[in-house]
């Protein structure tokens, strides 16, 4: 599974074959420079200079390969993902200059699913080399989160259930020198009263648990990190379609978002200390499932009257924020694969991103942008606070209209956020994510995605750092 971490390599001069890199504009006059037989190879192929054009021509007893971009001088994290997709297996270097963010889909494209299938017959790796080689450890670091979210999401609910999970997160605290402590059973009903609720009707093999990693000096600046794992939702007892079924193994997504962008923050050492907490539950079907009309209590001690069992993921991050206010954080974000209100009003491509500060907004936003990880920010409209309100509890955890769904699921969230160390509202930003790629582009297959990640790794490795 996942992606080799070797295939950005320091240039030492060693033999590779050269990446000419054109666009429609230049290539006129790229071809000039080429031998008749050359530019008949290239019209033979088609190749105009458009995005993601990949040719090959011939030069004596080798060959070197063009790559059609829309602005050779400002290259994306995209521009060379279809070269590294289609080219033969080897070593590379671009020819007039150095891939910089193009570093990112290179490695991205080559990322393979196999855990199900024999992928003896696969091609070897397209290596790419860089004389930068300082840019070398953090986009390795990068992509390796990213096919890190993209395993965990690919994996069905059998073989990624709250233990798999749990198992993801003991296997990056070790590798971190992190803690990782586990709620389970009576202790998760005490402590976590929404987590077990959503998860108790799950087979034992599934049974919920709240995951807690911690790592960094204990005097450092707090950051939360908070993930959804719902590791299947079958809607519970408002039990969703067979449509609506057939992607949730995906519903952990925002998990393993919190699991990949905590292990972004302890491999470069940012100087916090860093709270990651991840809810892993199973929303299944049989006798001791929680129900429509119920009263959860939870663990900040307001009450939730369950107008829909299948609005289960913000109660689990319920608790994972109240829990996460505790420690007074200086930042908080959550990723979830929330609600397809969000999808409704973005598409599969944007994250919803929520707020409390407007600062915080743009620094995610700006972030997205100069990284190819757009985001794009939805309201926390305090007007549409109440349709959440209840006749019998503190608080309703679904509304009854089909109105702005994104938003109200925030503002559900908002009411267990607490107050940082100062007595003001805790820096909160949540991710409405779809953490999945229903078409392939470049550099990114079909299938379980990173979506917002790369925003809020940048931007806290801007304050961190």
């Amino acid at each position: 599974m996942g992606m080799k971490n070797d295939l950005i390599q320091p240039d030492r001069g060693q033999d590779a074959i050269a990446i000419h890199l054109v666009n429609k504009e230049n290539f006129t006059e790229f071809s000039k420079r080429l031998s008749g037989p050359q530019r008949a190879a290239l019209a033979a192929q088609k190749f105009t200079g458009a995005g993601y054009q990949v040719g090959i021509v011939p030069d004596g007893d080798s060959w070197f390969a063009v790559g059609g971009v829309a602005n050779p001088e400002y290259l994306s994290s995209w521009c060379m993902a279809k070269l590294a997709e289609q080219l033969p297996a080897g070593t590379y270097r671009r020819a007039d200059g150095e891939p910089g963010p193009a570093l990112h889909g290179w490695q991205t494209a080559q990322y393979r699913f196999t855990r199900y299938v024999d992928d003896k017959d696969a091609e070897g790796p397209r290596i790419l080399l860089t004389t930068d080689a300082g840019k070398i450890g953090p986009a390795v670091a990068e992509a390796q989160a990213v096919a890190l979210v993209r395993d965990l999401v690919n994996t069905p609910a059998e073989d990624m259930g709250p233990a798999a999970l749990e198992e993801q997160a003991e296997k990056l605290a070790k590798e971190h020198g992190a803690k990782l402590s586990v709620t389970r059973g009576d202790a998760l009903e005490q402590e976590y009263p929404m987590v077990h609720a959503v998860g108790r009707a799950a087979a034992r093999s599934h049974a919920p648990r709240m995951l807690h990693l911690t790592w960094g000096a204990e005097d450092a600046p707090v950051l939360a990190i908070i993930g959804k794992g719902v590791c299947f939702d079958s809607g519970g007892l408002d039990v969703k379609p067979a449509s609506g079924m057939l992607l949730m193994k995906k519903d952990m997504g925002g998990g393993a978002h919190a699991l990949a962008l905590a292990s972004l923050v302890m491999g470069a050492g940012l100087k916090v200390r860093l709270h990651c907490l991840v809810p892993a539950v199973e929303n299944a079907i049989s006798g001791n499932a929680f129900r429509p009309g119920d009263v959860l209590k939870s663990r900040k001690g307001l009450s939730v009257e369950i107008g829909n069992t299948d609005a289960e993921g913000r109660l689990v991050l319920a608790d994972a924020l109240t829990r996460a206010s505790e420690e007074k954080p200086e930042i908080m974000i959550d990723f979830a694969t929330l609600t397809g209100a969000a999808r409704v009003a973005l598409g599969p491509d944007l994250p919803a991103l929520f707020t409390r500060r407007d600062e915080t907004a743009e620094e995610l936003l700006q972030a997205g942008k100069e990284h190819d990880d757009a985001c794009w920010r939805l309201p926390l409209h305090s007007a549409y606070d109440e349709w959440l309100k209840s006749d019998i509890a503190d608080t309703g955890n679904a509304h009854n209209n089909a109105f702005a769904g994104a938003s109200v699921a925030g503002l559900f969230l908002d009411k267990f956020v607490g107050e940082n160390a100062a007595g003001e509202p805790i820096d909160w930003a949540h991710f409405d994510t779809f953490a999945w790629r229903p078409v392939a582009k470049p550099g990114r297959p079909k299938g379980g995605e990173a979506l917002g990640l790369r925003a809020a790794w940048h931007m806290l490795r801007a304050r961190f750092g």
